[in-house]
C-alpha cells in the first residue's frame, strides 16, 4: 500500500486559546498569592499591589489575570518564610467575595457559609459574623487582606478557629480556638494586612446549637 496515496487524517481543531478559558478561584489565588509574594520581596509597592488585587478578584477570564504578573516572576518551588497557610487544599466549591474599596461590606445573619470566602478591604471595611451561619461542610476558609482598612471575622465559640498571617505595619490576630468536639466546624483565616487590621475571634456567649444535628443536615446524612 502507497501511504504516501492515502488522504491524510483531518486535523482536529485547536480548542480554545487558554485566554479565554473563564477563571477559576484556585486561577485568582494563584495569582493573588504571586501579587502577595512580590509586595513581600519590594517588587510591587502597596498601592500598585491593591489596584492589581482588586482587578484580580474581577477577572473573569484567564487571559484577564495573566497580564497582571507578566513583569513578576514565577513563585519559587521552595515553601514560602513565615507560618504556612491552613486548609487551603480542604475548601471546595466556589468563593464568595467581599470587596471593600473606600466603603463597607457585610455578611451576618441567618446565612450558609461556603468552603471558601475572599475578604479584600482597601481603604475600607469587610465584616464577616459567622455567629449564625448554617455550615455545610466542615471546614471553611476565609482568605482575608487588608490594604489600608480592616477585615473582622466573629464565629461562634464552640466551633475551632485557627489561623496564619502577617502583619505589615498593621495588625494580624486570630485568636485561636479549639472545639471540645471533634466533629465541630473548623473555620480557618489566611491573610494578611499593610497598614491595615485583620481580626478573627469568637463571638462571647454565640454557640452553634444542636451542633451535631446541623452539620449532618447540611451535609445530607
Amino acid at each position: 500500500m502507497d501511504l504516501e496515496k492515502q488522504p491524510q487524517q483531518p486535523v482536529a481543531p485547536a480548542g480554545p486559546a487558554p485566554a479565554g478559558i473563564r477563571a477559576s478561584d484556585a486561577d485568582r489565588d494563584r495569582i493573588a498569592d504571586i501579587l502577595r509574594e512580590a509586595m513581600a520581596e519590594g517588587r510591587l509597592t502597596a498601592e500598585e499591589h491593591a489596584e492589581r488585587v482588586d482587578l484580580v478578584y474581577r477577572a473573569k477570564t484567564v487571559g484577564e489575570l495573566e497580564p497582571l504578573v507578566q513583569d513578576l516572576p514565577a513563585p519559587g518551588g521552595t515553601a514560602r518564610q513565615g507560618s504556612p497557610a491552613y486548609g487551603a487544599e480542604g475548601a471546595a466549591g466556589p468563593a464568595e467575595n467581599l470587596v471593600a474599596v473606600f466603603s463597607s461590606s457585610t455578611r451576618r445573619g441567618r446565612w450558609r457559609v461556603g468552603g471558601r470566602t475572599n475578604a479584600f478591604a482597601l481603604f475600607g471595611s469587610v465584616e464577616i459574623d459567622l455567629t449564625e451561619a448554617l455550615f455545610g461542610q466542615r471546614l471553611t476558609v476565609v482568605n482575608a487582606t487588608s490594604l489600608f482598612g480592616s477585615v473582622e471575622i466573629k464565629v461562634p465559640e464552640n466551633i475551632s478557629l485557627r489561623g496564619s498571617g502577617t502583619g505589615i505595619f498593621g495588625n494580624f490576630e486570630v485568636d485561636t480556638l479549639e472545639s471540645a468536639d471533634p466533629e465541630a466546624p473548623v473555620v480557618v483565616v489566611n491573610g494578611y494586612s499593610v497598614f491595615g487590621n485583620v481580626e478573627a475571634k469568637p463571638k462571647r456567649g454565640k454557640l452553634i446549637t444542636n451542633l451535631h444535628r446541623q452539620l449532618r443536615k447540611h451535609l445530607g446524612h
